[in-house]
């Protein structure tokens, strides 16, 4: 796997660009994260297409990534603007992509770890309120 070429594509990943998963990503690539599990590329594409839908401004940037022969963890910054919420503050996630790679070099295993609460729950309007609140009365 040549891990240079892919984190520039999640680095420019443009609605267009998600057609070429298929470089780097095997036929039946397994991808999971907190709201999908799937196996294939034309899921995976959808998963992305669907991100593209729901928010703007979307960039990846990998900030540190650990790589071996067999595969590699990617640590990430995701920033965006939700639409839903309006033009407001952009909104930034960080989490971790651990990949395992096939013999022939492609992804053939994804999966994404980060925090749902912190990164996105805690973040939204009302609910964000009620869970900031939770945790102030659990904290040490």
């Amino acid at each position: 796997m040549n891990i240079d070429a892919l984190i520039r594509f999640y680095h420019q990943l443009t609605p267009e660009s998600v057609a070429r998963f298929a470089e780097f990503y095997s036929a039946e690539a397994y991808f999971k994260d907190p709201f999908n599990e799937v196996r294939g590329i034309a899921a995976i594409q959808r998963i992305f297409s669907h991100m593209f839908g729901q928010v703007d401004e979307p960039r990846f940037v990998v900030v540190e990534r650990v790589v071996d022969t067999g595969g590699a963890m990617l640590i990430w910054e995701f920033s965006f603007r939700v639409r839903r919420w309006g033009r407001g503050q952009a909104q930034l996630m960080r989490g971790v992509s651990h990949l395992r790679f096939a013999a022939d070099g492609k992804v053939n295993y994804h999966r994404d770890y980060w925090d749902t609460g912190e990164e996105l729950y805690m973040k939204l309007p009302g609910l964000g309120t009620l869970l900031r609140g939770l945790r102030r009365v659990l904290a040490a």
